[in-house]
């Protein structure tokens, strides 16, 4: 395929990839009739938002198995297959989170069974239309006794085989990833990261700087409240079907903080002729050890309101303004900024 791209890229870990600073996320792309959807969800709209992605020159995609219990792979699959093979982006996709058919509304199984992993890494070959993924996760660390060493060994395998062409972990702790490591190299981490959820900063983040893993980071945005078009109003009419109706950073206390933070990013998206949304991206890819940063988008409207953040810089004065303003609203935790020049951790460092 063509890496191709009009957008900066960065090296993906010690992988053959090189990946533009933000990525496509489908999660939302799954719909709502699954037991962690966002709420109904256009296919139209979805193949629309993947194709001005990669028009615009976003050159990788994430997506999961879970993510509508398929769906969201499908409908990857049928944006891809309207691209010639030049104009493809990357695929990353993810394993370990397994589902009845029969029980749509019933949380997903964290499972690590070998078997069950090869099960899943050909349904999702054959959902993408692809004939090998370019990066594949596991989605959660087990919760049916298997060791990390048992299905961590299973993606390795499936790299040497050529099903994958990489194998990272999500969601991950930092004594996991060392034990992932001993065994086999762990080409990228997907920790939640931002302004609000800051603690893979803290160790996960310069684990992998030190260690030729790339780091993707989800929700920069928070799952859309530090975008700049969210409201106490919209966060108390959000569905039943949409999971964030029941996440406790969309309720009281937490909500009013966050909200006041998204609202002291909006002086500097002016300043930098930008949306308050791709700052908060930005704040993510401005810590040292981020590759790329996953944005979920449901439509073109909603691409064309992050895209920018591939390209924007935050400079110092921008973190120090944004780590006031956290300790300010007293907005989340973890590390408040990057370490300066000389290697120092700034003062106030933890929220």
């Amino acid at each position: 395929m063509s890496t191709k791209t009009s957008f900066p890229t960065r090296p993906l870990g010690r992988s053959d990839m090189s990946i533009t600073r933000i990525g496509l996320g489908a999660w939302a792309m799954g719909g709502n009739d699954w037991a962690i959807g966002w709420g109904p969800q256009d296919d139209t709209d979805s193949i629309a938002a993947i194709r001005l992605a990669v028009d615009r020159g976003i050159n990788w995609i994430d997506t999961a198995a879970v993510y509508g219990l398929g769906h969201s792979e499908e409908i990857v699959g049928r944006a891809l297959a309207q691209m010639s093979p030049g104009e493809r982006p990357y695929v990353f996709t993810k394993c370990g989170l397994t589902w009845s058919a029969d029980q749509r509304q019933a949380t997903p199984r964290r499972n690590g069974a070998p078997a069950s992993i090869r099960r899943e890494v050909e349904a999702s070959l054959r959902r993408l239309g692809v004939e090998r993924i370019d990066l594949y996760q596991m989605h959660w660390p087990a919760g049916d006794g298997t060791p990390l060493e048992a299905y961590w060994q299973e993606l390795l395998d499936l790299k040497q085989a050529g099903k994958v062409r990489a194998v990272g972990l999500s969601n991950h702790n930092l004594a996991q990833l060392q034990d992932a490591e001993a065994l086999g190299h762990v080409e990228s981490l997907q920790p939640p990261f931002s302004a609000i959820q800051r603690s893979a900063a803290a160790d996960l983040i310069p684990w992998c700087a030190q260690n030729g893993t790339g780091v993707i980071v989800y929700s920069p945005m928070q799952s859309g409240l530090l975008s700049g078009g969210f409201t106490a109003e919209r966060a108390q009419a959000l569905r039943q079907d949409d999971w964030r109706s029941r996440n406790a950073e969309f309720k009281a206390p937490n909500l009013a903080r966050n909200l006041a933070l998204a609202e002291a990013l909006k002086p500097i998206a002016e300043r930098h002729g930008a949306t308050q949304a791709a700052v908060a991206i930005a704040w993510t890819l401005a810590w040292p050890g981020v590759t790329g940063a996953i944005v979920g988008a449901r439509n073109a409207a909603q691409v064309d309101g992050v895209v920018g953040a591939a390209e924007l810089e935050l400079d110092a004065d921008d973190m120090a303004r944004i780590a006031n303003a956290i300790e300010l609203t007293g907005a989340g935790f973890g590390p408040l900024r990057p370490e300066d020049d000389s290697g120092a951790l700034p003062a106030n460092l933890f929220a």
